[in-house]
């Protein structure tokens, strides 16, 4: 399974002449450019996310799994890059899992890591390139649906929470893991961590400063935490909120299908 890298000079392109910046919010291009990056990414992917975070994430997708009750569940990992939260439903007895995501360089990764691991904790894990605005499975499909830093890179928030709440069953549960912009009397310096640290780190170790970068604009750009639960309301989900942890930087959005 090859990735299509033709797009990408084309939407970074695009991306430039749209953002002062050089970084892409325009929806024609963000799509190709995100995909593009994380294709780059790859190989020192999971390495930057224990560094940025100092371990902590590992923690956080226990957290975000937990919210989702899988015990038992067919349940599907959105986005699920190198299948991180995949492996962590399986963990928490999810009976079978199906872990997506639209860039295939990341499946690629994917795929061996969970053969790799899976066993030790029972339970199959099967992967599918897809989009998040465009699932290719039937409403009412999954018992629970969770995802991992998907939200800041998609395009349409409202529609990709609608496309959620199709896939799952009534009674379903949503849990999303994402960074959120920091409140608070430590906001200046989560700041700075995340617009000047996180980029200098996760370029370093990656050689693609850009990627991070972008990570950075994309926390400025994204909803707070309660305007993140309205979208969710207004797209359906019952006892929609979240947590914040990670010093109030990481939020888990958690919802669930009235039923």
């Amino acid at each position: 399974m090859r990735a299509a890298r033709a797009p990408w000079p084309r939407a970074r392109a695009l991306a430039m002449s749209t953002s002062q910046s050089g970084l892409p919010y325009a929806p024609a291009a963000k799509a190709a450019f995100v995909r593009g990056m994380f294709a780059q990414i790859v190989p020192r992917y999971d390495l930057v996310n224990r560094l940025m975070t100092m371990g902590l994430d590992r923690r956080w997708r226990r957290e975000t799994v937990g919210l989702a009750a899988p015990r038992g569940a067919l349940a599907l990992d959105i986005a699920t890059g190198t299948g991180d939260l995949a492996l962590e439903l399986i963990r928490q007895g999810a009976r079978r899992v199906v872990g997506a995501d639209f860039c295939f360089d990341m499946l690629r990764a994917a795929i061996p890591k969970a053969d790799s691991r899976a066993s030790d904790h029972g339970g199959p894990i099967s992967f599918a390139a897809a989009d998040a605005a465009r699932l290719p499975f039937p409403e009412g499909t999954f018992d629970c649906v969770v995802n991992g830093f998907m939200l800041r890179n998609v395009t349409d928030l409202p529609a990709v929470f609608r496309e959620l709440y199709r896939v799952l069953r009534p009674g379903g549960r949503l849990a999303c893991l994402d960074l959120t912009p920091p409140r608070g009397p430590m906001r200046a310096m989560l700041n700075l961590y995340t617009n000047r640290m996180v980029p200098l780190l996760g370029g370093a170790v990656s050689g693609h400063l850009y990627a991070y970068r972008y990570l950075a604009e994309s926390v400025g750009r994204h909803p707070e935490a309660e305007r993140m639960a309205a979208i969710m309301r207004e797209a359906g989900f019952a006892d929609a909120g979240f947590r914040r942890i990670g010093f109030g930087t990481v939020a888990i959005h958690f919802g669930t299908r009235p039923g």
